[in-house]
């Protein structure tokens, strides 16, 4: 019989707030963390906006000694922050290192691009000046692709499975998913799992190239990230991290956690490119396929969602997303679930979108709301009819039960969750 597993733990490094008490605020006034980037704007970029965690080198300084820091970059230092708040919040204790291992625990936490500021400011220029040994020790766990788990990992001595995943755009809901099965099937009895995914013009560049990030908003970086709205003109990049603890049903009732939310169900797939699919847009059969899948794995009808925190990018895509969940559902706009979109307040967060948008999910459940989706005043007209299930401000939801999260991502892939408000029974 397959375990049941709950979140028991959140941490979140967002662009517009860092901790779970600020970004449920953020999240109920519709707070941007979209902001002007001077840089972007002196390396002739089209787009200058992006969403970055504020203040985010004092917030890690606060967390790690000098030691750590020097082998911490934005990438993995989002994780590995979040991953300490959603152990503390968990009710764990941080380890000092000098304890055993604990073997019932893992870590999978991914990124899409991840450390490729240190491989453009330091990697390259410096091997190009013949000065690799000038470069350190440090350098090989900074661009790594699994350096965010292995920080982690070592953080609180997992011993585990402890991996990075990478599935683009879906990496964070992925890396959730993944740890989801593990757990179910009795491999782990807990899992640290999430996305991250660094601030930097060296990822943001080739999307920038592509002219499929907006390029209008530049005087105005609050209303720049506008999905499901008529005048969406491109994704805003974003970047940040967020981390779930997940721990089978009894590990945490035995020793009386604190209890977010049951994940009821979860699937990933891909389009195959194929039928309407590509690398950059997704297959719509597949993109059904998907969530009836996770529907079907959480036992539920469609008719109990709710709501659903969707992908919803601010891109072309974002009518043709909706009418496929009306699709996979069965529903018709007049019966829809509420449909909302974290990334119209802090960008696109590429691999770790999936994770903060999960923890707005869950937090949304937890405390019974649906936030905002700013800037979609002016809904498309494609999706007219879904008007009314569009939230233009917070939704006061006591009987919020059930709640879908989506993820869609360059290659054709897909991931779906769906989440479940817990009571005790």
């Amino acid at each position: 019989m397959k375990k049941r597993v709950v979140v028991t733990g959140m941490g979140v490094a967002a662009p517009n707030a860092h901790g779970l008490v600020d970004f449920e605020q953020a999240l109920r006034k519709g707070l941007s963390g979209i902001r002007f980037i001077p840089e972007l704007q002196q390396l002739n970029f089209g787009c200058q906006i992006a969403g970055i965690p504020e203040n985010f080198d004092a917030i890690r300084k606060a967390y790690f000694d000098h030691e750590k820091l020097l082998s911490i970059n934005d990438n993995i230092g989002y994780a590995s922050v979040s991953a300490v708040d959603a152990w503390t919040d968990a009710g764990l204790t941080m380890s000092d290192g000098n304890e055993e291992v604990d073997w019932d625990t893992g870590v999978i936490a991914g990124s899409g691009i991840g450390g490729m500021d240190t491989i453009a400011k330091t990697v390259v220029p410096m091997i190009n000046e013949g000065k690799v040994r000038r470069m350190g020790s440090r350098i090989v766990e900074q661009v790594m692709n699994s350096g965010t788990s292995g920080r982690i990992g070592g953080l609180i001595g997992a011993g585990n499975q402890v991996t990075s995943n990478s599935s683009a755009c879906s990496t964070g809901n992925e890396a959730i998913i993944e740890a989801m099965w593990r757990i179910r099937i009795g491999l782990a009895k807990r899992m640290v799992a999430g996305g991250s995914e660094g601030a930097s013009p060296y990822i943001w560049g080739g999307f920038d190239s592509m002219r499929v990030i907006c390029r209008k908003y530049n005087d105005n970086p609050a209303a720049g990230s506008r999905p499901l709205s008529a005048s969406a003109c491109g994704f805003v990049p974003g970047s940040g991290g967020a981390m779930l603890v997940l721990e089978d049903l009894e590990t945490a009732q035995l020793r009386g956690a604190r209890i977010y939310a049951e994940i009821i169900g979860g699937h990933v797939n891909s389009g195959g490119q194929r039928m309407g699919g590509s690398m950059t847009a997704p297959n719509p059969e597949g993109v059904k396929r998907c969530i009836r899948t996770a529907i079907a794995d959480a036992g539920i009808e469609p008719e109990a969602i709710d709501a659903i925190n969707g992908h919803l990018t601010a891109t072309f895509a974002d009518p043709y997303e909706v009418k496929n969940w009306a699709a996979a559902l069965g529903l018709a706009a007049k019966n829809f679930p509420y449909i909302n979109s974290t990334k119209s307040m802090i960008g696109h967060c590429l691999g770790a979108a999936g994770a903060i948008e999960s923890v707005a999910t869950i937090l949304q459940l937890y405390k019974g709301f649906i936030h905002p989706s700013i800037n979609s005043e002016d809904v498309h007209p494609d999706i007219a009819d879904f008007a009314d299930r569009i939230p233009q401000k917070c939704i006061e939801f006591p009987r919020l039960r059930i709640f879908a999260k989506a993820g869609f991502g360059f290659g054709d892939v897909n991931s779906c969750l769906i989440f479940k408000k817990w009571e005790e029974k």
